[in-house]
């Protein structure tokens, strides 16, 4: 039975037949092929005269019937700011419905009721599910830094006659079925330049040039179908979906990937030979439309312009700063996820903004008053775009997009050479505010966070000692103190095409700011480049500008700014414990503060 007979089988198990025309229109088959399987069902056994399934068919269709579903539900869905700052993707309300429960009663409507959610995000708001709908949670505690490969590979047992269900997928009608013949993996017939696969004559899923890699004339362009996630796996398929699951989980450099990553024979294009692979599975075709995934907050407006998630502070907020609708901030994107803040760029009345939004934790780790005062002190001197909005409690804040913006490259000499220029040149002006920035009372501070919780790192008290025995002697050798921007590092150095189409420089995120040793600001920019030893004398003697380098620099400023590396390597160590306990992952940068406390003091040779 080739796949074209399990569709019209299918169509008929789940109804009475009413004429071929009708199973064409349902099946998406032509005529032809309509007549050629019904009398291939026929011959088989599978239906009689009246083209009823026989018993035969019965039998077949109870034997692959659907078992069980998975929804993922585990990602933070970056894209839907600034909606999911209090809501995860599953509860986007569409036409007074969430999406999770949509799904949940769609699947039930279908005989399935042993449903798996796998959680992360916000993981208790999902509880309720168990009570109302007898869902099981399952946890992926690592949902932050990994994709939902692995939450795949959490419930990888349970596969085998099992609807795989994005929770961020709305659909029209019921994609779910009592009967299902064979595996699938579900797209959209509208054509999508950025899909990893098309369907082929014979139904099945081939990689396109967008999931190919770059190549020395560039990418290869070849149009897909739109990949809408929904896929059901029978019993065969399951067994090497999760084999190969389990098997990428296991090696190295996939922690990005998607699950759909498990259903490729071969996941990428090869450039020896030009060899395509496909997916294990054919394609279920759906009309555009039928399935619509909200990854943005402008798909759910256009979607459902009444959903009460459209109404958002963050959002209103803007309205009253331009004095508009809502209806008029558009085209809303995500940025890149910052360490401390969730931002997104905007349009309203011809500009383009971006608004920042405070992280998880935040409130504990910044005092939002003070850094409206350093925005004030610095208001009009060039060193930044100045706010269009900022609210001294929430944190809340518009600047103007500045178009064909870079940072700083850490490695090129020019660069740094620009940037330790502006910042010596903003350390000159003697700018003052009324707080400090007290290092080691911070680092004291973000170890109280733990609430007496111990170290993940099992010297850290031998470290802590070291470091702080180093504070008579940074204290002798402050000759100054000025407002300083404590996080001068080279995302924050903006270059950026001025209006006579000069590149000019600025520095931005000025949180942290405030009085202190304006020296501090060499280590901060050393130890977030993660340089090594030789890196950082090169930075030093950039700073000060000396034809010898770090030689013609006097000996205790240098020994100083190793000590100022040792001590802000343990103070961003411990701030990254706290983000750490808030389910926020930094990757190797953690584990190199922590170097930092310790090498730092060796450089110095300080005991």
């Amino acid at each position: 039975m080739n796949v074209q007979e399990r569709d019209i089988m299918k169509i008929l198990l789940d109804g009475p037949f009413v004429n071929q025309r009708a199973l064409s229109e349902e099946s998406g088959h032509s005529l032809g092929v309509v007549n050629r399987s019904l009398k291939n069902l026929a011959r088989e056994g599978y239906l009689n005269d009246a083209m009823c399934p026989t018993a035969k068919a019965r039998v077949l269709g109870e034997e692959m019937r659907p078992r069980n579903a998975v929804i993922l539900a585990a990602g933070f869905g970056m894209r839907m700011v600034p909606i999911n700052l209090e809501t995860p993707k599953a509860f986007l309300e569409v036409k007074g419905e969430a999406l999770i429960e949509r799904q949940i009663r769609q699947l039930h409507e279908a005989g399935i009721t042993d449903i798996t959610v796998v959680v992360g995000f916000m993981k208790e708001k999902f509880e309720y599910l168990i009570d109302e709908f007898g869902v099981r949670l399952v946890v992926n505690r690592d949902y932050s830094a990994k994709n939902n490969l692995f939450s795949m590979n959490l419930v990888a047992d349970r596969l085998g006659g099992t609807y795989i269900v994005p929770c961020d997928i709305w659909c029209r009608s019921n994609p779910f079925s009592v009967h299902e013949l064979y595996s699938w993996y579900m797209v959209s017939d509208r054509e999508d330049p950025d899909s990893d696969v098309r369907v082929n004559r014979k139904r099945e899923l081939v990689v396109t040039g967008a999931a190919a890699k770059s190549t020395a004339g560039g990418r290869i362009s070849e149009a897909g179908n739109a990949m809408i996630g929904i896929a059901y796996l029978d019993r065969d398929a399951a067994q090497k979906v999760s084999a190969r699951i389990r098997e990428l989980c296991a090696a190295r450099g996939h922690d990005g990937d998607f699950w759909e990553e498990a259903l490729y024979e071969k996941a990428v294009y090869e450039k020896s030979g030009g060899e395509k692979g496909r997916m294990i599975v054919p394609a279920r075709v759906v009309p555009d439309g039928f399935a619509v995934e909200i990854n943005t907050y402008e798909q759910l407006r256009e979607l459902d312009s009444g959903s009460s998630q459209l109404r958002s502070e963050v959002l209103d907020v803007i309205a009253q700063t331009f004095g508009c609708g809502t209806e008029e901030i558009t085209e809303i994107s995500v940025l890149k996820k910052g360490m401390t803040n969730r931002s997104f760029l905007f349009s309203c009345r011809g500009g383009k903004y971006i608004m920042r939004v405070p992280g998880e934790g935040t409130d504990k780790l910044i005092n939002r008053r003070q850094e409206a005062a350093v925005y004030e002190a610095i208001s009009g001197r060039g060193l930044c775009d100045d706010p269009v909005y900022i609210d001294p409690v929430t944190g809340y804040k518009i600047t103007r997009y500045l178009e064909g913006v870079r940072v700083c490259d850490a490695d090129s000499v020019e660069d740094l050479r620009r940037c330790m220029g502006r910042l010596r040149s903003f350390h000159e002006m003697g700018l003052k505010v009324e707080h400090e920035f007290d290092i080691f009372g911070q680092i004291e501070f973000y170890e109280g966070l733990r609430e007496g919780g111990p170290s993940v790192y099992r010297d850290y008290a031998a470290v802590k000692e070291r470091v702080f025995a180093l504070k008579p002697f940074i204290e002798s050798q402050v000759t100054e103190r000025t407002l300083t921007h404590i996080d001068a590092v080279p995302d924050n150095f903006l270059f950026y095409k001025g209006e006579d189409g000069e590149e000019k420089l600025q520095l931005t995120d000025w949180e942290y700011a405030g009085m202190q040793d304006p020296h501090v600001d060499i280590a901060m920019f050393c130890i977030y480049s993660m340089y090594d030893k030789e890196q950082v004398d090169r930075l030093i003697g950039l700073y000060f500008e000396k034809e010898g380098g770090i030689d013609a620099v006097p000996a205790d400023v240098v020994r100083k700014i190793y000590a100022y590396i040792a001590a802000c390597g343990l103070l961003w160590s411990n701030w990254c414990e706290y983000k750490l306990r808030l389910g926020v992952e930094f990757g190797e940068y953690s584990l190199r503060q922590y170097r930092y406390a310790k090498e730092g003091v060796s450089w110095g040779r300080f005991f």
